[in-house]
């Protein structure tokens, strides 16, 4: 229990006065109350970056679904910046949190969400991007649920190479085009474990687009220039952090006049636009796309919280997923099977 008050006056535990206190010092509006019984039932909050995307709203979706199998409260909030990040964080405080999962919108929030974790008591796991403290290093105190980056991305590139030799394309006549956006390290992660693959069996052609946006837009505005000015190479294979990125670099390919079986796009994410171009009746130059979970992700981490907070079981340290292949001849399949897990 937390602290409870009768009659109007407030019997406040000196650890809720500190957590106010530090509260309003790093600027968190929402209140912490002192005087309303803590309820029975366990609480666990989830904050994502980005509530409108469809990564988080199924990481929801699978919280969710811990949470009425093992019955706890589940309280979902997004915060798109720092300002409401602290302020999420109070709110879950003052609705009697035992922990929380979080996707900061910067990592460089870390100190002060590990310092006001610290102070309220509550548990706090990171999922997705891992929180880093001042002097960039990782959080190693706080426990991490991540995307294997680097295994994902040789898992694209193993899969494009795979298909090129498929078609009988000669690596030394094949273009790789790497749409970059190398300012977040997941990304820079993902294509360099691609490029790592690809170089392996002998594709060496390597061309980098930077982006500006990771959308299909930027992605085609990026490659444009770079592929019309790569003279004499006909045969594209196409790598980016995400499937829009590969999904515009293919678009910018069809531009140049190029035929699918002179493409070879493999995206990562297993997204809606991914899977409507795996299922066009015609197949494109998308070749195919890595899916990761969000089971893993959402599911997974809310039952180790729930763990954490009912029996003493702290979660690993780093837990690191691995994603799946989806090509046009299995998408539905891997997609069933993902629905009913």
């Amino acid at each position: 229990m937390r602290g409870t008050g009768e009659g109007g006056h407030t019997d406040m535990p000196v650890s809720r006065r500190a957590a106010i206190q530090r509260a309003a010092a790093l600027g968190i509006g929402a209140a912490l109350p002192g005087c309303t019984r803590a309820p029975d039932d366990v609480r666990i909050g989830f904050v994502v970056k980005m509530p409108q995307e469809q990564w988080f709203q199924d990481e929801w979706r699978f919280a969710r679904a811990a949470a009425d199998r093992l019955g706890f409260t589940l309280i979902e909030i997004g915060a798109e910046d720092g300002d409401r990040v602290l302020s999420a964080l109070g709110t879950l405080y003052a609705r009697y949190a035992d922990g929380f999962i979080i996707c900061a919108p910067d990592p460089r929030l870390g100190p002060a969400i590990a310092r006001y974790a610290a102070d309220t008591g509550m548990k706090a796991l990171a999922v997705d991007d891992r929180l880093v403290g001042a002097d960039g290093a990782p959080i190693e105190a706080m426990p991490y649920v991540g995307i294997s980056a680097v295994a994902i991305g040789r898992l694209a590139g193993d899969a494009a190479a795979a298909e090129a030799a498929r078609r009988g394309w000669a690596p030394a006549e094949t273009g790789v085009l790497r749409l970059a956006f190398d300012s977040l390290e997941t990304a820079r992660e993902r294509t360099g474990g691609a490029v790592e693959a690809l170089r392996a069996r002998g594709f060496t052609r390597i061309l980098d687009a930077p982006q500006r946006t990771t959308d299909t837009e930027g992605a085609f505005t990026a490659a444009t220039p770079v592929m019309t000015q790569a003279g004499g190479i006909d045969r594209w294979i196409i790598i980016g952090l995400n499937d829009e990125s590969v999904l515009g670099g293919v678009r910018a390919a069809e531009g140049l006049s190029m035929a699918p079986a002179q493409i070879i796009g493999v995206g990562i994410g297993g997204s809606e636009a991914a899977v409507a171009d795996l299922a066009k009746p015609v197949a494109t130059g998308f070749f195919a796309t890595v899916l990761l979970s969000p089971r893993a992700h959402g599911y997974d981490t809310a039952a180790a919280m729930y763990r954490w907070i009912t029996q003493g079981i702290r979660p690993p340290a780093v837990t690191l997923t691995s994603g799946t292949l989806m090509r046009r001849d299995n998408f539905r399949q891997v997609l069933a099977r993902e629905a009913i897990a």
